[in-house]
């Protein structure tokens, strides 16, 4: 038995001396006979095997199985009611046939992402605004109506601090007062009310189908004024810090909803006549901009060959944001506490400078063959699903300012959607905005410049001079001793 086992061994090790052709096999043979034995024992050992990892895309598929999952408590009335959910099926059926959109199983899980969403937050409407990419992972992006009682909001961090800052200055002054600076800050734009403006949508974003949804925060002008100013690829994680110039007042987050504020008001589009403008409750001003408007019962519809042709046919339906970083202008100049009485008070004590003029934007539902072209590209580009089979085909509107935004319409049916970068075009190169100059320093003057060191001449020729002077004073002096004395005499 042991001359066997010697004589396997040894036809093993041959074995693996002819496999590997070693150059100096006399010298490796020990090595290698013992490489044989070990690997016959690791055989025998091995007999555990380890447990297969988990990876990323099993644990994303465990947690979108909840999506197709129905509670037992679900009736089938359910089904019935009337839901604030449009039909993804249908508009991915339309994207599909313009060229746009996600796949179908996408699509899909979208759509029951959505509905989750509707379900714990009970949105009065919600539907798929678009989907934003990042350089890690993606923000599928859902745009949700406000409901009553979303409108109070913690103050901004910015407001906040501010405060402190007053009230520590008022501490420090009671305790020992500091002079006093001229400079006088820039007033700061005040955000627009919940549910107005550029805030009157609430979005949510989730990075996958199936993952938890987040709220992003309420968008000021002052995000969206510097956001014009630079251009920042998206992470995928809301709360990274944007380091850019001018410096940004936020995270990724406010980032995020800021380019979508943008993005929504300038792609935002839908056929002429579906929807009309609507009558505000107390504006009797009739120059004052429509900022309302309500679905049209008698729209019938605008031929799709005529929608691919002319860009008249189509409207924006979302208000234009102003240089000021708002949808309304807002006067800087007049305070939002002071009254109509005390108005002419201030007049009469101060003469105040001209007001500026009133910045006012294109109206509300106006065409997009207004657009202006920016570097000689024309905002839009319009065409037909398909030449061969008009009949079925939809009309297709690409931005060409903002890549990724599309629209279509079919009859009575529309709808925009977006898919990018969240970047808007920038002509054949980016330039960033360059710092301001350094300030200045203050004017060289006689009470601030130090004079030059006299010389020895320029000394002694002081020193007598002030001799003199002081001679000529004590003889003055003198005299008037004198004359004084004589006149008690």
């Amino acid at each position: 038995m042991k001359r066997y086992q010697i004589y396997d061994h040894l036809t093993r090790l041959l074995l693996k001396v002819m496999e590997e052709h070693p150059q100096n096999a006399v010298d490796v043979i020990e090595d290698m006979s013992r490489d044989v034995k070990h690997g016959l024992f690791e055989d025998k050992q091995n007999t555990l095997r380890d447990l297969p990892q988990t990876t990323a895309a099993e644990l994303l598929a465990e947690q979108q199985r909840l999506l197709f999952s129905r509670p037992e408590e679900a009736d089938q009335e359910e089904e019935l009611v009337e839901t604030p959910l449009p039909n993804v099926n249908e508009i991915g059926f339309y994207m599909e046939q313009a060229g746009v959109g996600l796949g179908r199983e996408e699509m899909q899980r979208i759509f029951l992402a959505l509905k989750q969403l509707v379900e714990s937050q009970a949105l009065q409407r919600c539907r798929l605004w678009g989907k934003i990419l990042g350089r890690e992972s993606n923000y599928i992006v859902a745009e949700a109506e406000y409901r009553e009682g979303d409108e109070e909001e913690e103050p901004s961090t910015e407001e906040a601090a501010e405060t402190e800052e007053r009230e520590a200055e008022a501490q420090e002054n009671e305790m020992d007062p500091l002079p006093q600076s001229t400079y006088k800050a820039l007033p700061v734009v005040p955000k627009e009310a919940i549910g107005t403006g550029a805030n009157k949508f609430v979005y949510y974003v989730c990075k996958e189908p199936g993952l938890p949804w987040v709220k992003l925060p309420s968008v000021s002008p002052a995000q969206i004024t510097v956001a014009r100013q630079i251009r920042k690829f998206f992470t995928g994680r809301l709360d990274f810090p944007i380091v850019s110039y001018p410096p940004f007042p936020g995270n990724e987050a406010n980032y995020l909803r800021a380019q979508i504020a943008r993005i929504s008001a300038g792609t935002q589009v839908s056929p002429q006549g579906f929807f009309l403008a609507g009558e505000e409750e107390g504006d009797e001003d009739d120059e004052a901009p429509q900022n309302s408007y309500e679905v049209n019962p008698d729209f019938e519809g605008v031929p799709v060959a005529e929608m691919a042709e002319s860009l008249s046919t189509w409207v924006h339906h979302v208000q234009h944001i102003l240089q000021q970083g708002r949808c309304t202008w807002v006067n800087l100049t007049v305070k939002p506490g002071e009254d109509s009485n005390e108005e002419g008070e201030a007049e009469e004590k101060e003469e105040e400078p001209d007001e500026p003029e009133p910045e006012v934007g294109p109206p509300l539902l106006t065409p997009l063959s207004q657009d202006a072209d920016l570097f000689n590209i024309p905002p839009w580009s319009s065409e037909m699903s398909s030449t061969l089979t008009s009949q079925h085909a939809v009309a297709v509107l690409r931005s060409n300012l903002w890549p990724g935004a599309y629209a279509y319409a079919c009859g009575k049916k529309f709808e925009n959607i977006y898919i990018g970068w969240g970047l808007k075009y920038a002509g054949e190169g980016y330039s960033p905005l360059v710092p301001p100059p350094p300030q200045e320093e203050y004017p060289s003057g006689p009470e601030i410049t130090e004079d030059l060191d006299p010389s020895l001449e320029e000394e002694q020729a002081l020193k007598e001079a002030l001799e003199e002077q002081q001679a000529a004073q004590e003889e003055m002096e003198d005299t008037d001793k004198e004359e004084e004395e004589e006149d008690d005499d």
